[in-house]
Formats: C-alpha cells, structure tokens, sequence
C-alpha cells in the first residue's frame, strides 16, 4: 500500500530521507486556501539551489519543504527543469490523487470548496495528471536553453512562464523526435493538429506560435525560420467596460478601505492589474499631484495625473494603514498584494452591485479609456496615459465610445409617425 501524503488534517507529511543522494520528493498539499505541489528536499542538499530559481516557487515554514500551484503544467515544469539534476520520486503525489480519484476519500471541509479536483471529471483530471510533465531527455535541454535566453534578454516573469508552458506542450507531444531537427513543414502538421485535434483557440495558437517562433529564431538561429507559416487571423474582439454609474456602485460595494482604493486607483489611472499592486510608496507625489508608474508593460515608466478626489481617498488610506513600501502591503512583510486577492475582491464587488457583465480588473482600465473618449480628450493623450506604444491599440476604444454614436439617429426614426404601431 502507497505511503499516505497527507495526514487527517490535511497538511503534508515531510518524507524520511535515508541517504543524502540528490532525490526530490513530490507530493500533495494543501496550504493557504488551495492546492499545491510540495517539493521535498534534504536540507543540505545542493538541488535546493536549483529549486529556489524556478518561477512561481515559495518555501513553507509551517511544512519546511518547497512549494507551487498544484497544476499540471507546473508538475511538468518541475519534471523538466529539475529532472536531468536529481531523481525525482513522485509516488507521494500518485498516490494521493490515486486515492482521492478512485476511493473517493473525502478531503477537508475547506478543500471541498476548491475547483480544482472535483468529482465529477475525477477520471480526467486524474489521467492528466499522472502522465503530465514527461519531455524526452533528448529535449530537455531545448527548454533550459529557452528559458535562459529569455532571462539574458530581460523578458518578464510572465513571459518565460508562458513561453515555458507553450514550448512544454510542444516538447511533450513530440516525444523523443528531437526538436532541433524540426522542418517547416513538420512545424507546419503539428500546429494543424493543434487547431483541428486540440482545436486551440485563436489566442492560445498564437501564444504557441510566439514560443515556437522565439525557440527556432532566436535560440537556435534559424533566420526567418517562422516565415512560411501563416498565423490564424484573431477575432476582433472590443474591449470590456462599464458605466460610469456602474463604476459608482462597484466601488461603493467595497467596504474595505484598501481594496476600495486600489479599485479607485486603477479605475482613476486607467492602470493594470499588476502595476496597481506593484505601486510604491515612494511613487506617490502629493505636492506635484502626480503617479509614476515604474516598468510598466514593457518595462516602461509613465507619469499620469491624480485628481484630487484620488488624492483624498489615498490620504484617508495612508492614516488608516500606514504602508511602508508597497502602497498596498500583503499579508507577509516586504509583499504587496496579490493580484488573484484583487480580482477576488472585485468579483464580490460586482455580485454585490449586480454587475453582469463579463470583465476582470483591466476591464477599469478599459472603461477608463473609454470614458475619456466620451468627455473627448485626444486619443494620442489617452495613448500616453495608458502607455500603449502603438495607436492602433488606443484606437480599439473607439468602437465602443458612446461619444458620436448617441448623435446618430436611425432612420426609422424618420418614418415613426407614419407606422401603426398597435
């Protein structure tokens, strides 16, 4: 019988370790409200160097071993990068979810409530995982050689996260046919199976496409390597907003000091998710009534005004919770707060005004922009204020800015009078 990962109350169990080969030992945990993939190493040993540069990692204090979001790309991640530097036993894990998937072992109150793992595609999920993760040897190197260019070249974490996953998912389709070796037209036949197969979406075959592009390209030098490929044409999609009635209730829906702030802020500065959090302090000019967003998307810096409403609301703030470096403090000192913890908070909000539509935080951005069309304020000084490098993208607002379409009359109009209308 498989050892039990987990003891009754749900928190991991630190494996035995008998000899100090490098052996990394992955199992279930659950630990800060969800789903995570422990990773258990000997104190001493060297492969915990290895392990605290991987993206997304943190170490547990309360369960002394290494942890992420329980995900299937993740475990691959994880098999890839540490697999050809240790021996990497996962039967922890197997048998966890073995368990769970199979005999149906009930977890914790507080776990039933997750997402992940529910009962009803337990089978699926279970497949998934258990095979998720395994890259040929043969092509291992391929993604630590990606991953690398992408760090000496300065691309966000983001971005090597999800260049990473998309060149995963080729890596492991392809097996141990080497991916150096690929042709055009071999290329040409696996994205085919990806649109008719997997039937990936528009947005995704382009992510996969950009990794692939970046790998063959710039990695390997092959010049142009990418040019006979044609890419699917994306939908036009116009970009999600509110009213500014809506606006009022959203944010009069939030309680909280701090989280009603940051809300304002991003709405009054038309800023992304994660340049809100990632605020100092520091960049906060009350005298000179100013914002400066540092390396924002892009890794570029932007200054934009504040009102003064904005200025009141983030003084009311600052004597209530005194922040030191971070504008918005997390729960842990020296971490600001979390973007999952904000677009939590604003998804209640919009329960609680009863706002339907579909949208997340950047959806405050969007109708920030388009706002400022309807008030007629110059798209090249909306273009600044956003940060955007291209007009064209500005231009999407246009579309839905309400600005000249409430002067047009239908021509219905015209012939009301002379319609019956009973």
């Amino acid at each position: 019988m498989g050892k039990q990962p987990v003891s009754n109350g749900g928190e991991a169990v630190k494996p035995e370790h008998k000899t100090h080969s490098p052996i990394l030992e992955l199992q279930y945990l659950y630990h800060r409200s969800g789903h995570r993939l422990a990773l258990f190493a000997d104190k001493e040993s060297a492969i915990n160097t290895h392990i605290k540069q991987l993206e997304g990692i943190r170490f547990s204090k309360t369960h002394h071993c290494w942890y992420m979001d329980l995900t299937v790309d993740n475990i691959a991640f994880v098999t890839a990068m540490l697999g050809g530097i240790c021996r990497i036993n996962d039967s922890g894990l197997q048998d966890y979810i073995t368990t769970h998937c199979e005999l149906n072992i009930p977890m914790p109150a507080t776990v039933k409530k997750a997402k992940t793992f529910t009962t009803s595609s337990a089978a699926t999920q279970q497949k998934a995982i258990m095979n998720a993760g395994y890259i040929h040897p043969v092509n291992v190197p391929a993604l630590q050689a990606m991953r690398q260019y992408l760090r000496l070249k300065g691309y966000s974490p983001s971005t090597i996260k999800t260049y990473s996953n998309e060149l995963s998912q080729f890596l492991q389709t392809i097996k141990s046919v080497p991916a150096r070796l690929f042709t055009v037209e071999r290329i040409k036949d696996y994205l085919d199976y990806c649109a008719t197969t997997l039937q990936l979406t528009e947005a995704t075959l382009h992510s996969r496409m950009n990794a692939l592009k970046f790998y063959y390209e710039q990695v390997l030098q092959k010049e142009a390597f990418f040019w006979p490929i044609p890419r699917p044409k994306k939908p036009m999609q116009l970009p999600k907003t509110i009213s500014k009635e809506q606006v009022i209730q959203l944010i009069n829906a939030v309680e909280n000091i701090k989280h009603r702030t940051v809300i304002m802020l991003a709405y009054a500065c038309g800023l992304r998710v994660s340049e809100v959090v990632s605020l100092k302090v520091s960049d906060i000019d009350g005298h000179r009534k100013l914002l400066t967003v540092h390396r924002g998307k892009g890794k570029k810096d932007r200054v934009v005004s504040l009102g003064p409403g904005m200025l009141i609301m983030l003084r009311e703030y600052y004597k209530a919770y005194h922040p030191k470096y971070y504008l918005f403090e997390g729960q842990h000192t020296g971490e600001h707060l979390s973007i999952r913890s904000i677009q939590l908070v604003l998804g209640r909000a919009k329960q609680k005004a009863g706002i339907t539509q579909a949208g997340s935080m950047h959806m405050l951005r969007h109708s920030f922009a388009t706002h400022l069309l309807d008030k007629g304020i110059d798209v090249v000084f909306i273009q600044k204020l956003l940060g955007h490098n291209d007009i064209k993208t500005t231009l999407r607002y246009l579309h839905v800015t309400n600005k000249d379409l409430l002067n047009i009359i239908s021509p219905l109009e015209d012939i009301a009078g002379l319609i019956n209308m009973k």
